[in-house]
């Protein structure tokens, strides 16, 4: 259930320092204007928000998630390692086919959690594999439409058990692109399927038959990895598809010299190709050093809770942290680039429409307990408000000493 629409956020900290008074209209921002002290009484039929010069940023975008493998909402369930990768997806399979909730209860419930952290925007990849074929897909389109009101999913069509070397993939990945997914992905096409053409050759016919993004998951590491980041943009390039095409993961960049991911990175970039990291330790790619190259880079949850990784809470804030910590990002200016990892660069990577802090866009947003973006990042403080479509959909109550409503 959702709350009110908000007619007006009234002294709240932009990114840039300014305080300002929000108007919304209908959904959207309506106008921004530098606050004013004296406020007058808001007519009985007017939703205002008071922010103490809380910040104002939009809403958070997690750009790669699992909705369709999280065990959120079930008992605690131990971690067991596995060995190659074709191995711990064969256990991921054994797990889930006994957990006995199903996959909208567990999705649900970690999308709902998302929401009251600030989170108005989720790319989520859901498995297509000759064992669950669109299963998964047809319960996350259900969940998609419920959730409609509190927060936007786009759906990748995602092969965990390969493309070419699983029967029948490619036809399960065509029918789901016609049942709704939004995007086709792909897994390792060196490393996995052995087959980086087929692969791809599939992938990108798709993308093409479909008017469909593109997401591809890559883990290979060192030159292996690099070659295919290569012929990714490439393909991209050649079939004019800047700006629909993302890789995630892209380890290997966080492996190579210097001179290669400046060589990788003038291609990625010149194709309109984006990069999606979690900030995994030892392998995160230089986010700095794609930035200065004009790589777009933006942030996802990846695995929360599930088969594949015990950690992962949905905090888009504490992603950022993560990514903060890992890549080095000490100064203001470099942990206001780690929130933007979260907002508008994952905002464009997903291709949002109106989105972000001015007149005429949409009204997800979040108010945070922070003085600004880097202090948001630092310490991922509490979320005061959070807002969809101009309607409230979480809100902190919080009470002054002598037990007054603050919120």
């Amino acid at each position: 259930m959702t709350g009110p629409m908000v007619d007006a956020l009234v002294d709240v900290m932009l990114p840039d320092g300014r305080r300002v008074d929000v108007t919304l209209r209908d959904g959207r921002i309506s106008a921004i204007a530098d606050h004013q002290q004296a406020v007058s009484t808001p007519a009985a039929d007017r939703h205002v928000v008071y922010c103490g010069g809380a910040l104002l940023l939009p809403a958070f975008v997690d750009g790669h998630c699992h909705l369709d493998k999280t065990f959120w909402g079930t008992p605690w369930r131990p971690h067991r390692a596995s060995g190659s990768l074709r191995e711990r997806i064969a256990h991921e399979r054994e797990l889930r086919a006994r957990i006995g909730v199903p996959v909208t209860t567990r999705a649900t419930a970690l999308a709902e959690h998302m929401v009251s952290l600030g989170t108005g925007h989720v790319r989520s990849h859901v498995d297509i594999d000759p064992d669950v074929k669109l299963d998964g897909l047809h319960q996350l389109l259900e969940v998609r439409e419920a959730l409609r009101d509190k927060l936007s999913i786009q759906l990748v069509a995602f092969p965990q058990s390969g493309v070419v070397t699983a029967p029948g993939v490619p036809d399960l990945l065509d029918a789901a692109l016609a049942a709704g997914a939004d995007l086709i992905g792909g897994l390792d096409p060196a490393g996995f399927d052995g087959d980086v053409d087929g692969q791809l050759d599939v992938v990108f016919g798709l993308a093409e038959r479909h008017g469909a993004g593109i997401d591809i998951h890559l883990h290979d590491g060192g030159d292996l990895g690099i070659r295919q980041l290569h012929a990714i943009a490439e393909r991209t390039k050649t079939l004019g598809l800047s700006g629909k095409v993302t890789v995630s993961h892209a380890y290997c960049l966080g492996q190579v010299s210097d001179v290669s991911v400046d060589r990788t990175a003038t291609a990625l970039a010149g194709a309109g190709v984006s990069l999606m990291t979690n900030g995994p330790a030892g392998t995160m790619p230089p986010v700095l050093r794609l930035r200065d190259n004009g790589v777009r880079v933006f942030a996802g949850s990846d695995n929360i809770r599930d088969a594949w990784w015990s950690y992962g809470t949905g905090d888009m804030l504490e992603r950022a942290t993560i990514i903060g910590l890992e890549g080095g990002l000490m100064t203001d200016e470099e942990l206001g680039y780690a929130a933007s990892l979260v907002t508008d660069s994952a905002a464009a990577a997903l291709g949002l429409a109106d989105y972000g802090l001015a007149p005429g866009n949409r009204a997800d947003l979040v108010v945070i307990a922070a003085a600004n973006p880097a202090e948001a990042v630092a310490g991922h403080p509490e979320r005061l408000l959070v807002v969809h479509d101009g309607r409230v959909v979480s809100r902190k109550t919080v009470r002054h000493a002598d037990n007054s409503k603050a919120w």
